[in-house]
Protein backbone atom coordinates (compact mmCIF):
# COMPACT_ATOMS: atom_id res chain seq x y z
CA UNK A 1 0.00 0.00 0.00
CA UNK A 2 1.49 3.32 -1.10
CA UNK A 3 0.44 5.51 1.82
CA UNK A 4 2.12 8.63 0.41
CA UNK A 5 0.00 8.34 -2.72
CA UNK A 6 -3.12 7.82 -0.62
CA UNK A 7 -2.30 10.91 1.44
CA UNK A 8 -1.97 12.91 -1.80
CA UNK A 9 -5.41 11.65 -2.85
CA UNK A 10 -6.73 12.56 0.59
CA UNK A 11 -5.68 16.17 0.11
CA UNK A 12 -7.18 16.24 -3.39
CA UNK A 13 -10.51 15.15 -1.94
CA UNK A 14 -10.25 17.97 0.63
CA UNK A 15 -9.43 20.48 -2.11
CA UNK A 16 -12.30 19.33 -4.32
CA UNK A 17 -14.78 19.79 -1.48
CA UNK A 18 -13.43 23.23 -0.64
CA UNK A 19 -13.74 24.33 -4.28
CA UNK A 20 -17.24 22.91 -4.66
CA UNK A 21 -18.51 24.60 -1.49
CA UNK A 22 -16.60 27.89 -1.76
CA UNK A 23 -19.74 29.89 -2.61
CA UNK A 24 -21.63 28.41 0.33
CA UNK A 25 -18.82 29.22 2.76
CA UNK A 26 -18.28 32.76 1.48
CA UNK A 27 -20.59 34.20 4.14
CA UNK A 28 -19.29 32.12 7.02
CA UNK A 29 -18.70 33.86 10.35
CA UNK A 30 -15.94 31.45 11.41
CA UNK A 31 -12.55 32.92 12.31
CA UNK A 32 -9.38 32.00 14.17
CA UNK A 33 -10.11 31.43 17.86
CA UNK A 34 -13.80 30.71 17.21
CA UNK A 35 -13.84 27.25 18.75
CA UNK A 36 -17.46 26.72 19.73
CA UNK A 37 -17.77 23.60 17.58
CA UNK A 38 -14.38 22.30 18.78
CA UNK A 39 -15.40 22.66 22.43
CA UNK A 40 -19.12 21.89 22.49
CA UNK A 41 -19.53 19.49 19.57
CA UNK A 42 -16.62 17.17 20.28
CA UNK A 43 -17.53 14.47 17.78
CA UNK A 44 -14.55 14.69 15.46
CA UNK A 45 -14.68 11.46 13.49
CA UNK A 46 -11.74 10.58 11.26
CA UNK A 47 -10.46 7.76 9.08
CA UNK A 48 -7.32 5.83 9.94
CA UNK A 49 -5.53 7.56 7.07
CA UNK A 50 -6.38 10.97 8.51
CA UNK A 51 -5.19 9.72 11.88
CA UNK A 52 -1.90 8.69 10.32
CA UNK A 53 -1.37 12.25 9.05
CA UNK A 54 -2.07 13.67 12.52
CA UNK A 55 0.15 11.03 14.15
CA UNK A 56 3.03 12.07 11.89
CA UNK A 57 2.54 15.72 12.89
CA UNK A 58 2.64 14.73 16.58
CA UNK A 59 5.88 12.79 16.05
CA UNK A 60 7.53 15.93 14.64
CA UNK A 61 6.86 18.05 17.75
CA UNK A 62 9.48 18.58 20.50
CA UNK A 63 9.46 15.80 23.10
CA UNK A 64 7.79 17.82 25.93
CA UNK A 65 5.01 18.93 23.57
CA UNK A 66 4.52 15.38 22.29
CA UNK A 67 3.98 14.21 25.87
CA UNK A 68 1.47 16.99 26.55
CA UNK A 69 -0.46 16.26 23.35
CA UNK A 70 -0.61 12.53 24.01
CA UNK A 71 -1.87 13.14 27.54
CA UNK A 72 -4.60 15.45 26.19
CA UNK A 73 -5.62 12.77 23.69
CA UNK A 74 -5.81 10.16 26.47
CA UNK A 75 -7.94 12.53 28.55
CA UNK A 76 -10.16 13.20 25.52
CA UNK A 77 -10.60 9.46 25.02
CA UNK A 78 -11.56 8.89 28.66
CA UNK A 79 -14.08 11.73 28.55
CA UNK A 80 -15.57 10.44 25.30
CA UNK A 81 -15.91 6.93 26.74
CA UNK A 82 -17.85 8.36 29.70
CA UNK A 83 -20.10 10.39 27.41
CA UNK A 84 -18.76 13.59 28.97
CA UNK A 85 -17.99 16.79 27.00
CA UNK A 86 -14.66 16.31 25.23
CA UNK A 87 -13.14 19.48 23.75
CA UNK A 88 -10.68 18.86 20.95
CA UNK A 89 -7.23 18.01 22.36
CA UNK A 90 -5.56 20.05 19.61
CA UNK A 91 -6.88 23.43 20.71
CA UNK A 92 -4.10 25.70 21.92
CA UNK A 93 -4.20 28.21 24.78
CA UNK A 94 -5.92 30.75 22.50
CA UNK A 95 -8.59 28.29 21.31
CA UNK A 96 -6.92 28.09 17.90
CA UNK A 97 -6.32 24.80 16.08
CA UNK A 98 -2.73 23.60 16.45
CA UNK A 99 -3.15 21.15 13.54
CA UNK A 100 -5.09 23.45 11.22
CA UNK A 101 -3.06 22.50 8.14
CA UNK A 102 -3.56 18.80 8.93
CA UNK A 103 -7.08 18.93 10.38
CA UNK A 104 -9.43 16.12 9.35
CA UNK A 105 -12.48 16.45 7.15
CA UNK A 106 -14.85 16.53 10.14
CA UNK A 107 -13.35 19.96 10.85
CA UNK A 108 -12.90 21.10 7.24
CA UNK A 109 -16.57 20.64 6.43
CA UNK A 110 -17.73 22.90 9.27
CA UNK A 111 -18.73 26.52 8.86
CA UNK A 112 -21.64 28.59 10.08
CA UNK A 113 -23.72 31.40 8.63
CA UNK A 114 -24.82 32.44 12.12
CA UNK A 115 -23.17 32.65 15.52
CA UNK A 116 -22.90 29.18 17.07
CA UNK A 117 -23.38 30.49 20.60
CA UNK A 118 -26.34 28.65 22.09
CA UNK A 119 -26.51 26.11 19.27
CA UNK A 120 -24.69 24.29 16.53
CA UNK A 121 -23.43 25.59 13.18
CA UNK A 122 -25.82 26.73 10.45
CA UNK A 123 -24.88 25.33 7.05
CA UNK A 124 -26.52 25.03 3.63
CA UNK A 125 -28.36 21.77 3.03
CA UNK A 126 -26.52 21.18 -0.23
CA UNK A 127 -23.15 21.71 1.44
CA UNK A 128 -24.13 19.23 4.17
CA UNK A 129 -25.14 16.68 1.52
CA UNK A 130 -21.83 17.19 -0.31
CA UNK A 131 -20.00 16.69 2.98
CA UNK A 132 -21.75 13.34 3.42
CA UNK A 133 -20.69 12.29 -0.08
CA UNK A 134 -17.12 13.33 0.69
CA UNK A 135 -17.04 11.24 3.87
CA UNK A 136 -17.87 8.19 1.75
CA UNK A 137 -15.02 9.06 -0.66
CA UNK A 138 -12.61 9.23 2.28
CA UNK A 139 -13.76 5.86 3.59
CA UNK A 140 -13.43 4.28 0.15
CA UNK A 141 -9.91 5.67 -0.17
CA UNK A 142 -8.99 4.18 3.21
CA UNK A 143 -10.58 0.78 2.60
CA UNK A 144 -8.12 -1.13 4.82
CA UNK A 145 -8.75 1.22 7.73
CA UNK A 146 -11.54 2.29 10.04
CA UNK A 147 -13.59 5.36 10.91
CA UNK A 148 -14.39 6.61 14.38
CA UNK A 149 -13.79 9.31 16.95
CA UNK A 150 -10.39 10.94 16.58
CA UNK A 151 -9.10 9.87 20.01
CA UNK A 152 -10.14 6.25 19.32
CA UNK A 153 -8.37 6.13 15.95
CA UNK A 154 -5.21 7.72 17.38
CA UNK A 155 -5.33 5.22 20.24
CA UNK A 156 -5.37 2.34 17.75
CA UNK A 157 -2.49 3.81 15.76
CA UNK A 158 -0.41 3.91 18.93
CA UNK A 159 -0.76 0.13 19.22
CA UNK A 160 2.32 -1.40 17.57
CA UNK A 161 0.48 -4.47 16.27
CA UNK A 162 -2.36 -2.46 14.74
CA UNK A 163 0.04 0.10 13.28
CA UNK A 164 2.12 -2.63 11.63
CA UNK A 165 -0.97 -4.32 10.17
CA UNK A 166 -2.34 -1.04 8.81
CA UNK A 167 0.97 0.08 7.32
CA UNK A 168 1.28 -3.26 5.53
CA UNK A 169 -2.05 -2.72 3.76
CA UNK A 170 -3.76 -5.64 5.50
CA UNK A 171 -7.15 -5.56 7.18
CA UNK A 172 -7.72 -7.66 10.30
CA UNK A 173 -10.96 -6.63 12.07
CA UNK A 174 -10.42 -9.40 14.61
CA UNK A 175 -7.38 -7.51 15.85
CA UNK A 176 -9.59 -4.73 17.25
CA UNK A 177 -12.84 -6.67 17.67
CA UNK A 178 -13.45 -5.84 21.33
CA UNK A 179 -12.36 -2.20 21.15
CA UNK A 180 -14.03 -1.67 17.79
CA UNK A 181 -17.39 -2.99 18.94
CA UNK A 182 -17.41 -1.12 22.25
CA UNK A 183 -16.28 2.14 20.63
CA UNK A 184 -18.48 2.10 17.52
CA UNK A 185 -15.68 1.82 14.98
CA UNK A 186 -16.71 1.53 11.31
CA UNK A 187 -14.85 -0.87 9.01
CA UNK A 188 -14.27 1.24 5.90
CA UNK A 189 -14.22 -1.81 3.63
CA UNK A 190 -17.86 -2.42 4.53
CA UNK A 191 -18.63 1.02 3.11
CA UNK A 192 -16.75 0.05 -0.07
CA UNK A 193 -18.71 -3.19 -0.37
CA UNK A 194 -22.03 -1.39 0.14
CA UNK A 195 -21.17 0.88 -2.81
CA UNK A 196 -20.57 -1.99 -5.18
CA UNK A 197 -17.47 -3.22 -7.04
CA UNK A 198 -16.81 0.19 -8.53
CA UNK A 199 -16.68 1.82 -5.11
CA UNK A 200 -13.04 1.02 -4.54
CA UNK A 201 -11.79 3.68 -6.89
CA UNK A 202 -12.80 6.99 -5.31
CA UNK A 203 -12.77 10.11 -7.50
CA UNK A 204 -9.87 12.50 -7.20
Amino acid sequence: MDLNRKIEQLHRIYEDFEKQTADFRAGALCKRGCAHCCIHFGTVDITTLEGLVIRQWISEQPAPERLRIRERIRKNLRQKEKGAPSPCPFLDAHDACSIYRYRPFSCRQLYSLRSCQGGGPTVHRRAAAMAGETVVKLQLLDETGYSGHMSYVLHLLNDRGFFTTYRSGRLDPGQIKGFGKSHGMIINRMVALSHGPGGRNPPG
